[in-house]
């Protein structure tokens, strides 16, 4: 049996507010201090078939596996995820449905890779059977989340209003972003976020659902102290209403996508005054909320040349 207690006691954690992980920029000359390995083992597999001219081709498939997540002895979901970065997914699942809090302890997180599982323990005691019993699914993919947790403290979260986001940063996060090596650019069928610190991708996840993505960096953000005040979060797909919900709820100011939006998740980014930018593809873009916070110093600066789709056939010609 794959068992492994990854989080222990000793090293409880909580996010206080105002603490920054700018120090974390000596540690690596890599850009980001987490990124894609698109050759982790267990990640994708190689499948054989045939392309339109009847050739046989070897393709890399993404792996789907069922994840169940306890918070103490209450289950409370099963979710169908890429199977990596588990404690921090549970963490952020927890947070992003509002079952966890700012103060909790987290005294131990357990993983059993062959059952699936993976709990998450706190000081506090919980018991959410009354919130099971009513779930709204969003449009997420996979699994999704509910709705109605997700908006309990929406209206609550007061987001940084000094904060700024440069519009030369798009040209250099874009850049980053789109080239690094990942399993969407080698397999496809897979989302990406990415946590970014000025023109600096920080933390990039992927996932089969955007919404397993987004909880991985907020189950990092938790788990590792991170402000989220000076952090710019990055997606990969379209903007709903649940992007925005978990951007608000992870109280980070800016939200930028490559993709576009749905006027569901405009009135929610105004309403709580987040910063939203979509069809971002180099110096281009389209903010619908929060403009007082860009400094547009783009100029005419030279445009990027950054469709993944078009990386992603290239690697794809040269192998």
């Amino acid at each position: 049996m794959a068992y492994h207690r990854v989080f222990a006691a000793q090293r409880q954690n909580h996010l206080p507010i105002g603490t920054d992980i700018g120090h974390l920029h000596e540690m690596s000359n890599s850009p980001f201090l987490i990124q894609p390995n698109p050759d982790t083992p267990g990640l994708s597999q190689p499948v054989e078939g045939v392309n339109e001219t009847g050739q046989p081709v070897t393709l890399p498939v993404v792996t789907e596996k069922p994840i169940t997540l306890f918070l103490n002895r209450q289950e409370i979901v099963t979710s169908m995820t890429l199977g990596d970065w588990v404690p921090e997914l549970a963490v952020g699942y927890f947070l992003n449905q509002n079952m966890l809090q700012r103060d909790d302890e987290i005294t131990g997180i357990d993983v059993d890779d062959d059952l699936g599982v993976v709990i998450v323990r706190t000081a506090r005691e919980t018991d959410f059977e009354a919130k099971m019993k009513r779930k709204i699914r969003t449009s997420g993919c996979a699994e999704g989340t509910a709705y109605g947790d997700m908006m309990e403290r929406f209206d609550d979260i007061d987001l940084d209003k000094d904060a700024r986001f440069h519009a030369s940063w798009l040209i250099e996060l874009s850049k980053a972003i789109n080239t690094a090596p990942s399993l969407y650019l080698s397999a496809g069928a897979i989302h990406g976020c990415v946590l970014c610190q000025k023109n600096r991708p920080l933390v990039y996840m992927e996932d089969i659902g955007r919404h397993n993505a987004v909880d991985k960096i907020a189950g990092w953000m938790f788990l590792n102290n991170a402000s989220p005040h000076d952090k710019v979060f990055y997606t990969t797909g379209r903007l709903t209403t649940e992007m925005v919900i978990k951007t608000v709820q992870m109280q980070i100011p800016v939200l930028v996508s490559r993709s576009g939006f749905t006027a569901a998740a405009v009135d929610l980014a105004r309403q709580a005054g987040l910063t939203l930018i979509g069809r971002a593809k180099g110096k281009r873009f389209i903010a619908l909320s929060g403009i007082e916070r860009i400094i547009f110093d783009s100029g005419d600066a030279a445009d990027v040349a950054d469709s993944p789709s078009r990386q992603r056939a290239a690697q794809q010609d040269e192998r």
